[in-house]
């Protein structure tokens, strides 16, 4: 039976607040009363006591967040005086529950309000269910007072017999929230008051079960890491001993001696078993607790894996090498014959005993600069098969940090040798072919400059000695063949391709890319395609075709994505049921298959479709980072009537290039009187000059003739030759000088079509380098001076072409 509560007559009392804080009946509290509000309050009970007699009387109220609760509790001023601090306070005891009503009068400048008793009714004797409550809230009180020590206390509350006092008793538990006390305060049956308080205690104990928990197994793992330390520490003493009574270092198959035996057993190089043996010391003095030993193991077993004393044996079949450089890439004579040379010279040192000279061997270091597409990165496996030599490829595209080179330093965490340790490593081998690749894309930050590491790896000189920030041993790397590929040799620093021989792949000729096509692009793309060899082939025009017209390029990249498209276009056509099996594709199936030509010659255009089917614009030669190229330079005169002067130049032009075009405009304001062209337009009107295509940057002295030529055709009506391509630079006195790339240049000129090419006489000697085919297909004018330019590109004045001419010049 729950009690009930006992109403009584309405009281009027001062309240005491009491600010983040409850009292419940039955507990004791100090109050300091140097709190105003506190003493207001008791001076107002003290008053009214004394007009009525009694002790004073208070009413405490909790008053959380600036907010009274409905429910307080009527207290007695048993003492005032003072508190153990020394400032004034007064000691209350709560009585009893009271529901706060409305505010009233009173003595003093307290808040007086009217309450009513609230306290509940308990029955005598207790339910069986309550004195069950009531036995099992003394046995947890117990259990908890017991673990803090406080034996008094246990007594004390095993004596409360009445139910409501004894949950109210609880409020004194120092781990109930302000708000868990406010529900016992508003709670006024006592039954339902000690449920709460039994299982908040519960709750509790359980929390402090699991905290002893932990705090025991924290406890025994640190008392068994102290018991391993010192058995470790005493272990390290006998073996001590027992080395200095063997002489020798002690016996046992632990990890230290497992890594000492394996370095003895290494045949590593004398200087690197020294730096492992001091090594192996450090870790058989180190603890396992420490950091310093997994170091030293992935140290060790980095050294250990590195193959220092394994050496592939070269191929010295000279003719057989140069047989598979011949049969795995069409073309590249130049960096055939230096693998070729390279080969020869290794075998005659060998059969002499020079393999090691003032401790270097005979490496080579080779920068092949070209292209996209050419093959310079597929040229490193096929040197490496024609040398019988392991291959292995380090990217170096993007690398910006400089420890990717030399490696970490051991001290960092997560600490790697660098990538050309790595690459050894991975060849298993200290004589691979290395190829570098992308070297020219290598770039710089606050972490390092990568390129710079990558001058003792390039030295012929240094790299006998060279040395890895992680390993810190010498590591010999002169037997290694160092390939480096780069697309454009402005971006590789100087001091690097100093170190380097260079060799240039300048692209394929359209015979070359046939060949290329037919025995090695065809077969790989039949395969992907899930074709047989004899299911679809292709005519030597249609490749030809392909090469010339669909795909004007330096390398084969494109190429070999039209040839795989053709053959996905004839599989897909076979399964749809629309071709049969086997096909020959011809030149004639080009356009049906994979549309039409992209890149037709000017030689093949309709005459006044061609770009230089008007006076002022001319056919010019340049290099790119995709090879060589066409470009062409238009040129205009502003009318009168717009008083416009001056030179203005379009096409996203370079500082050296603009440079050349003013060149070009003084030498003919001064020069051009003889070559009998109207100079006083060149004063009164404004000139402009074009280089297509416009979002292409472009730069370089070598279209200064080009940009003569489309002045001098503009000025006299005549029009430029449309089969001429020409390239040189300009003096201010007309003389013609020599420029970079020609061979990369004339190779473009072949794949446009052109049948004539002007260059300058100081770049004769570079035509050595032009293969014979293109050299046969073009009719090359070396000229020393503009005037030359213009005899041989400028063609004869007619007199159609008369009445065409502009305004200016009639």
């Amino acid at each position: 039976m729950a009690s009930q509560p006992n109403a009584v007559t309405p009281l009027a009392l001062p309240v005491l607040p009491l600010d983040d804080e409850v009292v419940l009946p039955g507990m004791v509290v100090p109050l300091d009363l140097s709190d105003t509000d506190v003493r207001a309050a008791v001076e107002a009970a003290q008053a009214a006591a004394r007009e009525g007699g009694g002790k004073p009387e208070v009413l405490l109220v909790p008053r959380i967040d600036g907010a009274y609760t409905g429910t307080g509790v009527i207290g007695t001023v048993e003492q005032v005086g003072r508190l153990s601090g020394g400032d004034p306070g007064a000691l209350i005891r709560g009585r009893g529950r009271v529901r706060i009503g409305a505010g009233t009068s009173g003595p003093g400048v307290a808040l007086w309000v009217e309450g009513t008793r609230v306290d509940a009714v308990v029955p005598d004797p207790l339910p069986g269910a309550a004195a069950e409550l009531v036995k099992e809230y003394k046995a947890l009180a117990t259990s908890w007072l017991k673990k803090r020590g406080a034996w008094q206390v246990v007594d004390r509350v095993q004596q409360i017999e009445d139910i409501s006092a004894l949950a109210d008793n609880s409020g004194y538990s120092p781990f109930l929230t302000t708000d868990q006390k406010v529900q016992l305060l508003e709670t006024v049956d006592a039954v339902a008051r000690l449920k709460l308080a039994i299982q908040w205690l519960r709750e509790h104990l359980a929390e402090q079960d699991v905290a002893e928990s932990i705090a025991k197994d924290v406890q025994e793992g640190v008392d068994k890491q102290q018991r391993e330390f010192l058995l470790r520490r005493q272990l390290e003493a006998v073996r001590k001993e027992l080395a200095d009574l063997n002489g020798g270092p002690g016996s046992g198959a632990d990890e230290s001696d497992d890594y000492r035996a394996r370095v003895e057993a290494a045949g590593l190089p004398e200087n690197v078993r020294e730096a492992a043996l001091k090594e192996v010391d450090k870790l058989e003095r180190s603890s396992d607790q420490s950091p310093e030993g997994s170091w030293i193991r992935t140290w060790l077993d980095t050294v250990l894996e590195l193959p220092w004393t394994e050496r592939t044996e070269d191929a010295y079949d000279i003719r057989g090498a140069q047989e598979i450089l011949d049969a795995e890439h069409a073309g590249l004579r130049d960096v055939k014959e230096r693998i070729t040379e390279y080969l020869a010279v290794r075998k005659r040192r060998s059969d002499r005993g020079l393999g090691v000279v003032g401790g270097r061997r005979g490496g080579a270091v080779l920068a092949l600069v070209g292209p996209p597409g050419v093959g310079k990165t597929s040229l490193g496996e096929s040197v490496a098969h024609a040398m019988g030599r392991r291959f292995v490829r380090v990217a170096l595209g993007g690398v910006r940090d400089e420890a990717e080179i030399r490696g970490h330093r051991r001290t960092y965490v997560g600490a790697l040798p660098g990538r050309i340790v790595r690459a050894i490593k991975e060849a298993g081998s200290m004589n691979p072919v290395v190829l570098l690749d992308e070297i020219d894309k290598v770039g710089s930050d606050f972490r390092g400059d990568p390129a710079a590491a990558l001058l003792e790896v390039l030295d012929p000189a240094q790299n006998h000695t060279f040395r890895d920030h992680y390993l810190e041993v010498e590591l010999d790397l002169s037997d290694v063949v160092f390939l480096a590929t780069a697309n454009v040799l402005e971006a590789i620093p100087e001091a690097l391709l100093d170190r380097m021989e260079l060799v240039r792949l300048d692209g394929y000729t359209e015979d070359e890319k046939v060949v290329i096509a037919r025995d090695h692009l065809l077969p790989r793309q039949l395969e992907r395609a899930g074709l047989e060899k004899d299911e679809v082939t292709l005519d030597e025009s249609a490749l030809r075709k392909l090469a010339g017209e669909y795909t004007r390029e330096a390398g084969v990249r494109n190429l070999e994505r039209a040839v795989a498209r053709l053959l996905r276009k004839v599989a897909a056509q076979h399964e749809l049921g629309d071709r049969e099996l086997p096909f020959a594709v011809t030149e004639a199936d080009l356009r049906g298959l994979i549309g039409r030509p992209h890149h037709v010659p000017e030689s093949a255009q309709d005459p006044a479709e061609r770009r230089t089917a008007v006076p002022g614009v001319a056919t010019g030669l340049a290099v790119t980072g995709a090879g060589g190229d066409v470009l062409f330079v238009e040129a205009s005169l502003a009318d009168p009537e717009t008083g416009a002067s001056g030179l203005t130049l379009t096409g996203q032009l370079g500082d050296v290039m603009k440079e050349s075009a003013q060149i070009a405009l003084s030498f003919l304001r001064s020069h051009g009187a003889e070559q009998e062209l109207p100079v006083a337009d060149l004063k009164d009107r404004g000139v402009h000059i074009h280089f297509p295509a416009g979002a292409v940057p472009k730069d370089g002295p070598s279209a200064g003739i080009t940009m003569t030529t489309a002045l001098a055709s503009l000025l006299s009506g005549r029009l430029v030759r449309t089969d001429v391509a020409m390239t040189g630079e300009v003096s201010l006195t007309g003389r013609v000088l020599p420029i970079g790339g020609l061979k990369q240049k004339l190779l473009a000129a072949h794949r446009a079509g052109i049948t004539t090419v002007v260059i300058p006489k100081r770049n004769e000697a570079d035509l050595d380098d032009v293969p014979a085919e293109v050299l046969d297909a073009l009719e090359v004018h070396p000229v020393t001076d503009v005037r030359q330019v213009l005899e041989i590109t400028l063609a004869p004045a007619s007199a159609a072409r008369t009445e065409e001419r502009i305004p200016a010049a009639a």
